[in-house]
């Protein structure tokens, strides 16, 4: 049977799917994505897996995809990261009897897809995603999906889009926002850009960005016309987003809980997701927070959403008539509701800042502050501060060092050679010299092996001088010296 393409794929495979949960990494795993669809998500993605660590690793391919069959986690597509036509390929044909498409993942903003080479950080390369996307159309089986984010001017995207079109791209997800935009700088998505692409492709087309209840989900596709919406920290925060439900957020923790419990995964997944959940009310219950982050079993996690009830009913029968939401919430703390990210500004002012002349304050800036003011610390400096009241984290204050002679590291003070230990390690060995300030004796127990050696035969130690390189040991010598 030939693959379905373009509208029929999303017609007949994906069942016209109109409401999407976003691939996250480390949060769209097996059991949050049974919860999102009890309550509205129609169609599921793994969170982003390497192509190359999943071609190589077994243990990494069943952890991530081939655990316990689960016919209701369907239809489901596989995100993969990768910048090599070959091994993308490889990584997508050992997962497409697991899915019903695999998506090539061109919107990962993060330091680590730029460090990676890959995300966001190949839109430029469209050589290279051309033949990405033509050999994983020649090649697999089920169709080839693209996530992508958007360039600042509207043209650019639009030919962005075709030309991963024309390649064999068979359904669109856009992300309306530029690699720039993440984090406080993130900012509103662009639906104009979404738009222009609807438009302009013949393919289906997902929508993300500005998603954070079911009317802003029916607004953008009355606005784009897309064929579905996408969404990712709308639908951690409220799971039953797509139903247009507000739950109370321990209903929700324990409806999880209990998937986990069937389908368990890493527990940092499990707390990570309360944090979410429970974002406004630990906000209000700080004791709860510690205890959240220091809990180390399922069991444990089930206890503090237990004393999280408790203290939420006590303050609903403790509540007055007519009492309103605090912290401009639209919903009291305990209900499932969004969060809206401070932006830069707002940031600045929690801070204590005005910011810099362009109204944005750096995270390095924060944690270079030179007065020491703990106020304008990062958290993991305050801590520290805590801890230790006379610290500094005044840069100049700090200690210099010299550098070795070879690589630039700091140098050992008291080598020999003027270097760093794993520098002065292979100098020693090669030269079969002692470096007393880093404790290397090659020399000393060169002679000593020697001495033992000739000892046994009776025969006067040589001068090391005078070594040759046929003399009986001294390679293994030589190769215990530098293991030790």
């Amino acid at each position: 049977m030939p693959k379905l393409r373009g509208e029929a794929f999303w017609r007949e495979t994906l069942r016209s799917a109109h409401y999407v949960v976003a691939p996250m990494v480390d949060q769209s795993e097996l059991a949050w994505r049974l919860l999102s669809r009890r309550h509205g998500a129609q169609l599921c993605y793994t969170p982003m897996l390497h192509a190359q660590v999943f071609v190589r690793d077994a243990n990494y391919r069943r952890e991530n995809l081939y655990g316990e069959a689960c016919p209701e986690d369907r239809p489901l597509i596989v995100q993969f990261c990768a910048n090599d036509p070959e091994v993308f390929v490889q990584a997508a044909l050992l997962a497409q009897d697991y899915c019903d498409a695999i998506d090539l993942n061109l919107g990962c903003p993060q330091m680590i897809a730029k460090r990676g080479h890959y995300g966001a950080f190949l839109q430029e390369e469209w050589d290279l995603l051309q033949r990405m996307i033509l050999l994983a159309n020649e090649k697999l089986s089920v169709p080839i999906t693209c996530k992508i984010r958007v360039f600042p001017d509207i043209d650019k995207t639009v030919k962005y889009a075709q030309m991963l079109e024309k390649a064999g791209c068979q359904l669109l997800t856009v992300h309306g926002r530029t690699k720039e935009q993440k984090g406080p700088l993130a900012g509103v998505a662009s639906w104009e850009h979404i738009q222009a692409v609807r438009k302009a492709v013949n393919i289906p087309v997902f929508a993300n960005g500005n998603i954070q209840c079911l009317s802003d989900v029916e607004e953008c596709i009355r606005k784009t016309g897309v064929h579905g919406v996408m969404s990712a920290e709308g639908n951690l925060h409220n799971p039953a987003l797509f139903e247009g439900r507000n739950p109370l957020v321990w209903e929700m923790a324990e409806e999880y809980l209990e998937i986990v419990r069937k389908y368990p995964c890493p527990l940092s997944y499990v707390r990570a997701h309360l944090f979410k959940l429970w974002h406004h009310t630990l906000q209000v219950y700080q004791q709860l927070r510690e205890e959240l982050a220091k809990v180390k079993t399922l069991e444990g996690i089930v206890d503090v959403n237990r004393e999280l009830k408790l203290r939420c009913q006590e303050e609903i029968a403790n509540q007055k008539e007519g009492e309103k939401p605090k912290e401009g919430l639209p919903f009291f703390h305990w209900i499932c509701q969004p969060y809206i990210r401070p932006g830069p500004k707002e940031r600045c002012r929690e801070n204590g800042d005005s910011g810099t002349e362009k109204g944005v304050r750096g995270k390095r800036a924060l944690e270079e502050e030179e007065d020491g003011n703990s106020e304008l610390l990062s958290k993991n400096k305050q801590k520290k501060k805590l801890r230790n009241p006379n610290k500094s984290f005044d840069p100049s204050l700090k200690p210099k060092y010299a550098k070795c002679d070879q690589c630039g590291n700091p140098k050992g003070n008291k080598c020999v050679f003027n270097m760093c230990r794993g520098c002065c390690k292979k100098r020693a060995f090669k030269e079969v010299a002692d470096c007393p300030g880093h404790g290397l004796l090659f020399k000393t127990k060169y002679e000593k092996s020697l001495s033992w050696q000739h000892s046994q035969r009776g025969i006067q130690t040589p001068d090391i001088s005078q070594r040759g390189d046929a003399q009986v040991g001294e390679t293994a010598v030589l190769k215990e010296a530098a293991d030790s």
